[in-house]
């Protein structure tokens, strides 16, 4: 007969290889994908990981989930030193934690952790079997389950193994006073010594067991997650938000054609999912009822890496198809809350840059990119149109092109050709004029800057828009750039550096904030029939991808306005839909555009008010969504520059 310890030794060894040739695919996913630059400043990501991981302002942003995973996560550190105790003794005879406290404070510890446990294991069934959140829809449930089903008898066999050991030795101790009151219960109800002695010797074997069975069921499971999510966060992408890595197969064409081109750190993405559905709860296109889900998506390209294929004939070539990539609005408000740092929206990109390679794009996309490729904007007009706006005004303004500025306007396709937006671009004009800022703009020198062309995965063209303005741009003497468009900002900045060129680029509400506080300008409520209560609306663009909160929300404040910030706002904002190329395409597959739902939260907010906005394409969206639901007269879309006299 073999002894105990010899065992142990047989059942852990079965249990490591069984484990290890569950993990090989994944494993062998990651060592063959293409390599992906992510050894750089080390010391940065070893303090923002200690400080995201016990901070984890992500996590915590769902209250309820947040806390019990925090729980769970303590108490299952504390809960290592029975699991060390246990194997240690098997595997080691005599082996013990004495020496540091195992039968004093640690057992204490144990104790309480393993009662918080069993307490947060069984909120967690609450919430996914009774309140069931509508981000765990399309969650593999089964798989919670289970797991919730393996830690409670992980927890549970171990205290029933120390009640046990408390009855066979005879006596109790406040060290462990949840087994001591169970052992005391178990003597009262007659159970003997040599029982309980019998029993102990059982759940220490159930006990390992389990450990073993949770061990091997993990590398098939989504809670892979224990071990993937801090090298995740580690290794996470610390460049500007606003800056698209460049394809990673540049060399041939560029794309992913499904998870095959993603490097080792977009793998290592998808196996790190934890399945909570942050993402999916705050995507817009999946609001709409558009066929994109983050969550989804991840999961498919997760699962297809793995040889679970979803597709209907088992290739990976059509597990994503182009009518979830295209419902993308590149928001990056996914990315923004996802717990474990997964990068959803830039694979997105990738997989488009991959269709449009292949020539598969949405037919009004088609036409836009046509006419940026020959006209340079997505409006078709001629380059000699872009300056029309300036004949309405009473005054010049100076061609950078020909005399130095002090700022260069980069106006932007939609504030240069839309009717609706050149009201406001005017009206910009008119208050840089009058507060005496020198600048000056590029005429038809100026086109598209390319954020969304790069966004909807044509790769090339942006990089022929790019070089043309940068060639412009380098032809003028300027000090800084400033631009009404979010989108414009957002590429100058973090885009186009990467081609070498370097300016510090504006928002005008930056500028106009600053020229307030200066005193050069005055802001005020310029028409008294309109609400004196004002909600705004940040831009993906503008405040999540670039953290430009306040100076749109000084100007309101400095107006008059009583501001109210809707439930989703700042870095949480919800988009209109227009980013990402999707005010190019067809959206009459959706059920509520999110420039409609975005409306409808405001007026949660207050009955009647001005709804303010600081981005060209969000004054023609939200327009549009107001009259749309005919609430005209109770929800008035306003620039921040119409609060400027």
């Amino acid at each position: 007969m073999i002894s105990e310890s010899l065992a142990v030794w047989i059942v852990l060894g079965i249990a490591f290889l069984v484990t290890a040739l569950r993990s090989y695919p994944a494993f062998r996913a990651i060592i063959t994908a293409p390599s992906s630059d992510r050894k750089n400043r080390l010391g940065a990501r070893l303090s923002s990981l200690g400080a995201g991981w016990f901070g984890h302002k992500r996590l915590l942003k769902k209250r309820y989930s947040g806390v019990l995973h925090s729980v769970v996560v303590i108490s299952f550190i504390v809960l290592l030193s029975s699991i060390i105790e246990s194997f240690g003794s098997g595997l080691f005879p005599g082996f013990s934690l004495r020496k540091i406290g195992g039968e004093t404070w640690i057992a204490l510890l144990q104790e309480i952790s393993a009662v918080t446990m069993i307490l947060a294991i069984s909120f967690a069934f609450y919430q996914r079997f009774f309140l069931k959140p509508e981000r765990f829809k399309r969650s593999n449930s089964a798989d919670a389950y289970v797991v919730y089903f393996l830690i409670l008898l992980i927890v549970t066999s171990m205290m029933l193994e120390q009640s046990f050991k408390l009855l066979a030795s005879g006596h109790s101790t406040y060290w462990r006073p949840f087994s001591s009151i169970t052992s005391d219960v178990m003597a009262q109800i007659g159970v003997s010594i040599q029982a309980a002695s019998t029993a102990e010797q059982i759940f220490y074997w159930v006990h390992l067991l389990v450990i073993l069975t949770f061990l091997v069921f993990l590398p098939g499971s989504k809670h892979r997650h224990m071990f993937l999510a801090i090298p995740n966060i580690f290794w996470r992408s610390l460049e500007p938000k606003g800056k698209l890595a460049t394809p990673n197969n540049s060399g041939v064409q560029p794309g992913a054609k499904q998870w095959e081109g993603f490097d080792w750190k977009q793998r290592l993405d998808l196996l790190s999912c934890t399945e909570c559905g942050r993402c999916q709860e705050v995507c817009p296109a999946f609001s709409a009822s558009l066929p994109l889900s983050p969550k989804s998506l991840i999961m498919s390209l997760r699962d297809d890496m793995l040889g679970k294929s979803n597709s209907a004939d088992g290739s990976s070539e059509a597990v994503i198809s182009p009518d979830i990539l295209w419902s993308c609005t590149t928001c990056n408000a996914c990315v923004e809350v996802c717990p474990v740092h997964i990068e959803q929206m830039p694979k997105i990109v990738d997989l488009r840059r991959g269709l449009v390679e292949k020539g598969t794009v949405e037919p009004m996309l088609q036409k836009a990119l046509g006419n940026l490729q020959q006209k340079g904007n997505s409006f078709g007009k001629s380059s000699k149109m872009r300056p029309r706006w300036t004949r309405a005004l009473d005054f010049d303004i100076k061609d950078a092109r020909k005399e130095p500025v002090d700022y260069l306007w980069f106006v932007g396709d939609f504030a240069s050709y839309d009717p609706r937006a050149q009201i406001i671009t005017q009206n910009v004009a008119r208050i840089l004029h009058s507060a005496g800022v020198d600048f000056g703009i590029m005429f038809d020198g100026e086109q598209s800057a390319g954020n969304d062309v790069r966004r909807v995965g044509e790769e090339g063209l942006f990089e022929t828009l790019a070089a043309e303005n940068i060639a412009a741009l380098e032809e003028c003497s300027f000090n800084r750039i400033i631009t009404t468009d979010p989108h414009s900002l957002n590429t100058l900045r973090n885009e186009y550096p990467m081609f070498g060129f370097s300016a510090e680029v504006f928002h005008y509400s930056t500028v106009l904030a600053e020229l307030l506080e200066k005193g050069v300008i005055k802001a005020s409520l310029n028409d008294e029939s309109l609400p004196k209560t004002a909600t705004y609306h940040d831009p993906c663009y503008l405040g999540r991808y670039n953290n430009e909160f306040e100076a749109p929300r000084d100007i309101i404040k400095a107006s008059g306005f009583t501001l109210l910030d809707m439930p989703r706002c700042r870095e949480n904002s919800f988009c209109c839909g227009a980013g990402g190329g999707r005010i190019w395409m067809d959206d009459s597959a959706m059920v509520e555009r999110p420039s409609e739902n975005r409306i409808r939260e405001a007026l949660a907010v207050n009955d009647e008010l001005c709804f303010v906005v600081s981005c060209p394409k969000d004054l023609v969206m939200f327009k549009a969504a107001v009259q749309s639901l005919g609430v005209e007269e109770k929800v008035f879309v306003k620039d921040i520059s119409e609060l400027i006299r």
